[in-house]
Formats: structure tokens, sequence, C-alpha cells
């Protein structure tokens, strides 16, 4: 049997209020872990083309003719995280309310949407960001 946080729950109902995102007041800075970070890099190199799910024609292709991979991940909170990078590498003011509320429903807080926003912008025009982890 899972328990749920009381206050996960919470804030994530706060944090639905979409396009603009609620800052929840955090103890600690918001931070992700260098596999997470791993897939924000490496979600740079993915074309946006590979978050859409194959259509019924193309399903039926691939299995007759051997089609491309997939690259979505087995780990949800994972892939919604790959999800949201590719959709920031590729189209910055672009990503929709449905990506967002994934990600925050994935497990992820407001501030770390921020924080994956912000390190994008900054690869894209070659800043530097402080990186909490």
């Amino acid at each position: 049997m899972t328990l749920l946080d009381a206050s996960q729950t919470t804030e994530f109902q706060e944090e639905a209020d979409f396009p603009a995102l609620r800052a929840v007041a955090s103890p600690q800075p918001a931070s992700l872990s260098a596999l997470e970070w791993s897939v924000v890099a490496l979600a740079r190199r993915e074309r946006p083309s590979s978050i859409r799910r194959p259509g019924a024609i193309a399903a039926a292709m691939g299995l007759l003719f051997g089609g491309r991979r997939l690259p979505a991940l087995a780990d949800r909170r994972l892939e919604a995280l790959r999800r949201l990078a590719v959709l920031a590498w590729h189209r910055a003011a672009a990503i929709d309310d449905g990506e967002i509320a994934a990600f925050l429903g994935a497990g992820f807080t407001s501030q770390q949407y921020e924080l994956v926003r912000g390190s994008i912008d900054a690869g894209r025009s070659g800043r530097s960001v402080g990186v909490h982890g």
C-alpha cells in the first residue's frame, strides 16, 4: 500500500493552474539527479517528432517492415522529463499545458520546471547556469 503525502497532492493541485505556474515556497533549492540531467542533455539531440505517437498506418508499417524504435523511456517520471526537455530544446515558448501537467503529475515541482527551462534556455544561448544537485 502506498501512502500519499498530502502536501504533495495539494501542491500539484495548486500548480495545475495553467499556463502560469504558481511558485510554491520550498525550503530547498530545486535540483535534479545526475540521471535526470543526462535525460535533459540527451533530449537536445532528439527530434520533436520523437514525442509523437505513431498513427495506425505508421504502426502497421513498422510492424511489417521494421520501423524505427520509439525513444520513450520505460520510467514514467523520466519520460515526462524527456518529453518536456525535447519540447524546450526545440520549441522554447510552445510547450502546451498538457505536457507541463504530465511533468508535474510525474512528481516534479514547478521549481524543477523552472530549473530545467532555465538550464535549456541558457544552453541554447551559450550561457552557463548554476545547477543544484
